[in-house]
């Protein structure tokens, strides 16, 4: 019988695999919709296996074009094991999980090789920035407010609502 992970724990998987998306993509990656038939997908692909077992997880691997993922098909179908296509492609898996790799501990996630046979070139995500907020978020001195008068050099700090406010911020 397959255990599965509580609705609680699915949850939170569910979020990190979330924030694990939006910081590729925020670092110009394409990002696949969960979902996406395979056909189309190309790029970073985050999945959740829901398993409670040591297989389960949140997991980033990446995901050839169509076209290049065809051809790698049809040489590995064909046995042409020879094939230069296969270790181009190999190259190409263990460069975008380096990269990836990167990012996401650049931006405060816990990475490590996911070490399955089923899961080869894949990362496993343990955990993700616990206080602070993504690296491309708003930030504080990117917003206005409306009314708001900052004081030059010289002038009083108070705030006195009875002078008319320039606008400026």
């Amino acid at each position: 019988m397959f255990d599965k992970v509580s609705a609680d724990e699915l949850a939170g998987m569910e979020a990190l695999a979330r924030r694990v998306r939006n910081e590729l993509a925020a670092a110009g990656l394409p990002v696949p919709a969960p979902g996406l038939n395979p056909v189309l997908a190309a790029g970073a692909e985050v999945m959740v296996d829901d398993g409670a077992d040591t297989a389960g997880g949140v997991f980033a691997g990446w995901s050839t074009s169509p076209r290049l993922h065809e051809c790698t098909s049809r040489a590995l179908r064909l046995r042409l094991l020879d094939d230069p296509l296969l270790r181009h492609s190999s190259q190409i898996a263990a460069a975008m999980m380096q990269a990836m790799a990167a990012i996401l501990t650049s931006a405060g996630f816990t990475v490590e090789d996911a070490n399955d046979e089923y899961r080869p070139y894949q990362l496993r995500v343990v955990n993700g920035p616990q206080a602070m907020p993504p690296m491309w978020s708003l930030r504080d001195e990117e917003l206005t407010m409306p009314g708001w008068r900052t004081t030059n050099p010289g002038e009083s700090a108070s705030n006195d609502s009875t002078r008319p406010s320039t606008g400026q911020t």
